[in-house]
């Protein structure tokens, strides 16, 4: 099979996506693909040695899953999406602080501040995809950020919560990944949390590492801590969208960063 390169790729790709109002540019800096809508730039890039890897290892497949990816990505770019009546479709998500808050279109996004290490966005969910809800849509419907907050928040407590259980070295970890999206957003569920904390014979961490889990941790010695800092970093370095390597320690209705440092930490006997 001849080798793959950036430009065979590009031309790939274009023939894959045929529509007379998009315009495909080779960005040769990125090494990188980039698809947009003639008329208003709206768009995204695609890169072209991750989707070379992908090619290599599983062949034209890749290729169809990034068409169809562009596809939906660019028709939702081109629709008018409204709130109003789609209340049941607004959830919150979690992004590190250095996410961006605004869209490359310059449209401010909605978002609060969580801890020192976590924002709160806000998407509609579209089914295949989702988007992230600016102020100008929030503007449109006349709502306050409180009220959207409030509805994201309702949303996210009428989700599924079945953490399956994993015992390492006498300490008690919980897994939630359903793959809807909004593993990491159930940390905002405080009465989740709180039903975790009354049943936790140790000290309740959580831990956010990327947007597809949460993982809770019922630490009950001092190797726990250890162990939820390699899995939480394991985690974080997989993820698809990374939130933050540092778990949290769940107490008082606060959630405090572990700095962790086994050896410091105070014994639990």
């Amino acid at each position: 099979m001849a080798k793959m390169t950036s430009i065979k790729m590009k031309r790939l790709l274009e023939d894959e996506l045929k529509n007379p109002d998009y315009r495909v540019v080779y960005k040769r800096d990125d090494d990188a693909v980039r698809i947009e809508w003639k008329e208003s730039k709206e768009g995204m890039s695609v890169s072209l040695p991750n989707l070379i890897a992908k090619y290599n290892d599983r062949g034209k497949e890749a290729v169809d899953e990034i068409v169809e990816h562009v596809n939906e990505a660019l028709k939702i770019m081109n629709q008018t999406q409204h709130l109003k009546g789609m209340e049941k479709q607004i959830f919150p998500v979690l992004r590190s602080p250095s996410f961006p808050t605004e869209t490359k279109a310059g449209k401010k996004l909605i978002y609060k501040d969580h801890t020192a290490e976590t924002r709160v966005f806000y998407a509609l969910d579209l089914g295949k995809s989702y988007r992230l809800i600016d102020d100008e849509l929030l503007e449109e419907e006349g709502w306050s950020k409180e009220r959207l907050d409030e509805i994201a928040t309702f949303n996210i407590r009428s989700l599924t919560y079945e953490p399956k259980m994993d015992q390492v070295a006498g300490n008690d970890f919980y897994f939630l990944a359903t793959q809807d999206g909004y593993d990491a957003s159930r940390i905002l569920n405080e009465a989740f949390l709180e039903e975790m904390l009354a049943n936790a014979k140790g000290e309740l961490t959580v831990a956010v590492p990327h947007q597809d889990v949460l993982i809770l941790g019922d630490i009950q010695n001092k190797a726990g801590y250890d162990i939820l800092a390699q899995m939480t970093m394991k985690f974080f370095a997989d993820g698809r969208i990374p939130i933050t390597s540092l778990p949290f320690v769940y107490e008082n209705k606060k959630l405090e960063p572990v700095f962790i440092l086994a050896k410091n930490r105070p014994e639990n006997n």
